[in-house]
């Protein structure tokens, strides 16, 4: 649109021709927005908000009298405030370039100051602390004009040929090489030792190694051995077991043999055997059985000789008493008991007999034994013969 202008991001519009500024600038800050500006009437300038850098390589003196160059980079740009911008307007708008210039000189200037005040060592070794004090020496200057440092960062310090940093280096590159020398020391020894338990650990992993393949090989001809026998093993159990089995079956056989032997021979044999005893058990309880029917037979018929007999024996023994002298004390009951015992004498000469032939059943002819005596006595009467 025409008179309307914008400032970049990094840019602030500076406007005059009108009413001033704030402060009584000669001219107004635009920045971050756009804004109409009547030509021929306004005029307007731009001015770098952007970062810039400025090198410094000054010749410094310390205060022990060392001549040290020292280099440093400055990164700084104008502030964002309406007086920066200002300060900075009215001093660099129309050479932008000179505000890296000016800057250089100013930091070269603090740096003089401060390195005069500082001995090499402490410059060498407290750079930050040299950076930090121009930097705040330095800062109320760069307000003024509209400038601040971001950042000053010491690059290098150098003494010429004086020597004086290497000579105060030396001791610390003995120290350092010494250190290193012990620190190589110990790395070659470290890798020896290492070297010497790689060493180890490959003698024993060897060792081991030939300590598995021989177990292994002897593992294999144990198998390779096992498996040679196990034919020759195999087919021993199998003829083992053949003979078993032979053996048993011969053993069955026995067995079978043995009892048609003995259903054939011992069974028929036993049976005779117990058929012939039977017999002769059977013939002798027929020849006993006879004899005992014998026997009483003769029993039978020697009782009846005795029997009849018996009278003879008794008038035999009547007969003897004829010549004998017998007094009958007790009359008719005495004669009737001399009477009954010839009789009882009598019976006791056919048991005797009897007896005497061995034939059982003796003893019932046995009615009374005292009848021998040549005494008999009655209830009432006494017989004596003399």
């Amino acid at each position: 649109m025409f008179g309307y202008r914008v400032p970049a991001p990094d840019q602030a519009m500076l406007i005059s021709g009108g009413r001033r500024g704030q402060g009584g600038a000669p001219f107004r800050v635009v920045t971050g927005h756009g804004k109409f500006v009547l030509p021929v009437f306004r005029k307007v300038r731009f001015l770098t908000l952007a970062m810039c850098e400025s090198e410094v390589a000054e010749t410094c003196v310390t205060r022990q009298g060392i001549a040290l160059t020292v280099r440093a980079v400055i990164a700084f740009k104008v502030g964002n405030d309406t007086e920066s911008v200002v300060n900075a307007g009215q001093r660099f708008l129309s050479e932008q370039d000179q505000m890296a210039v000016l800057t250089g000189r100013i930091f070269a200037g603090h740096l003089r100051s401060i390195i005069g005040s500082m001995t090499v060592e402490e410059i060498v070794t407290e750079r930050q602390k040299l950076a930090t004090e121009v930097l705040e020496t330095s800062k109320t200057e760069m307000a003024k004009i509209g400038l601040i440092v971001d950042s000053l960062q010491i690059q290098s310090i150098d003494d010429g040929d004086t020597g004086y940093i290497e000579a105060m280096s030396a001791p610390h590159k003995a120290a350092i090489q010494r250190q290193a020398q012990i620190a190589q020391a110990q790395a070659t020894q470290a890798s020896v030792e290492a070297q010497q338990e790689a060493a180890r650990n490959q003698a024993e992993y060897t060792r081991q190694t030939a300590i598995v393949q021989a177990e292994y090989s002897a593992e294999v001809d144990r198998a390779q051995a096992h498996a040679a026998q196990a034919g020759p093993l195999a087919q021993a159990h199998a003829q083992q077991e053949v003979l078993a089995a032979q053996t048993e079956l011969a053993q069955r056989a026995a067995q079978l043999r043995q009892q048609e032997l003995v259903a054939e021979v011992v069974k028929p044999a036993e049976a005779e055997a117990e058929r012939i005893r039977l017999l002769a058990m059977a013939e002798a309880e027929r020849m006993k059985i006879q004899a005992e029917a014998a026997a009483s037979h003769d029993r039978v018929a020697l009782d009846r000789m005795l029997i009849d007999q018996l009278p003879q024996i008794v008038k035999e023994a009547s007969a003897g008493l004829a010549n004998a002298n017998v007094n009958v004390l007790n009359g008719t009951d005495g004669l009737g008991e001399i009477a009954a015992g010839l009789v009882g004498q009598g019976l006791t000469i056919l048991d005797s007999v009897r007896r005497n032939l061995g034939t059982p059943g003796g003893e019932t002819a046995n009615a009374d034994k005292n009848g021998g005596s040549g005494t008999t006595n009655g209830h009432s009467g006494r017989v004596e013969i003399e």
